[in-house]
């Protein structure tokens, strides 16, 4: 089955898109996404096994969001999280030594962690779950018998079309929520431009995104405008967040644009070319997905991508969380793996784990 269901942040309706047969679109390259109209569902790398697939909208729906849905716990078997630990550990060694010796400025350090329950596991309940527990970011369930199916529930935006033009954002740096970090005083700092709180490695993490972005921009953009950094709430965690409106270039495509901002070095590294082939010569596990990105292009007239963070695939009982954190050279193993299981959080939240 090929489907996919979306919410877009703070809306209480949710949109399923199906298509009827499963000869999911592959493309072989960002450009390719040029004139093309559909639900997207792209990969960090695009491979033979990852392709970036189009999904053809042969009906589309919209629908209430359940806010009465069941958050009963269900039974998952104990995981190894020991054997886990190690194993961030002995790649975080790896990673942290080039940026030790100045191989990169930046480089992100992504993890995967396995869980099981004890009965089947409903896709469409933990996407309703999803959309009722964090009703400020895009999520999403998509099913393909290329990608398999993925639940996401993402705070980061890619490129979107808006009533000011287009929008993309430098979202990085991440600390848990605090007792004082309600909507009102976040809103508050992010007036005052107010970053006090954020460490100096948290605020050159972010800022490493944040120039990437715009010197990308300064190829396809008109009319650029930048916002001071703001701190900005995703599930249990906050980021720092920058926010970019423009206007695209006369002749320039969305795909060629797609194509020089991903993967930010929000999800990969600087410089860019380098830590991607590192990332993926040397992570423990095939990204497949996860950090790549999702939404609808040019599906009835709106384009609205995502990046694929806080996510999970859903293999019947099994599923598998992902989650990954920038390091740089004064980056410690300890807080950069709280900082994974954290963000892991917002999707076992979803799952309601009861161990067994």
């Amino acid at each position: 089955m090929t489907f996919a269901y979306y919410r877009f942040p703070n809306e209480r309706i949710y949109t399923a898109i199906r298509q009827f047969d499963d000869n999911v679109e592959r493309l072989s390259s960002f450009e390719d996404l040029n004139g093309k109209e559909g639900f997207v569902m792209a990969p960090f790398r695009i491979s033979e096994s990852t392709p970036l697939l189009l999904l053809r909208p042969d009906t589309i729906v919209r629908k209430s969001v359940q806010c009465d849905v069941d958050f009963e716990e269900s039974a998952f078997f104990g995981n190894d999280v020991c054997n886990e630990h190690e194993m961030y550990g002995r790649v975080f060694a790896l990673f942290h030594e080039k940026l030790v010796d100045g191989s990169f400025s930046k480089i992100v350090l992504s993890r995967c962690a396995c869980e099981e329950a004890a009965c089947r596991l409903y896709p469409y309940k933990l996407f309703m779950r999803a959309c009722v527990l964090y009703p400020r970011m895009f999520v999403a369930l998509v099913s393909t018998p290329v990608s398999g199916t993925w639940l996401m529930s993402t705070p980061e935006t890619l490129l979107e079309k808006t009533g000011e033009g287009w929008h993309t954002m430098a979202l990085a740096g991440t600390m848990r929520l605090g007792s004082d970090d309600t909507d009102t005083a976040l809103e508050a700092r992010k007036l005052k431009a107010d970053i006090s709180e954020w460490s100096r490695k948290n605020i050159m993490e972010q800022r490493y995104v944040a120039k990437y972005i715009e010197e990308c921009l300064e190829h396809y953009a008109l009319n650029l405008r930048i916002s001071a950094p703001y701190s900005r709430r995703a599930g249990f965690v906050k980021h720092l967040s920058t926010d970019f409106l423009f206007d695209l270039k006369e002749g320039e495509g969305i795909g060629n644009l797609i194509g020089e901002l991903h993967p930010t070095p929000a999800v990969c590294g600087i410089p860019k070319q380098a830590a991607f082939d590192f990332i993926t010569r040397n992570e423990s596990y095939e990204r497949a997905y996860y950090s790549g990105f999702a939404g609808p292009l040019s599906c009835g007239g709106m384009t609205r991508l995502y990046v694929t963070l806080r996510c999970m695939s859903i293999m019947g009982r099994k599923v598998e969380l992902y989650a990954g954190g920038g390091l740089l050279k004064d980056s410690e193993k300890q807080n950069e793996w709280l900082e994974t299981e954290a963000k892991m959080e917002t999707m076992r939240k979803c799952l309601a784990i009861k161990r067994i």
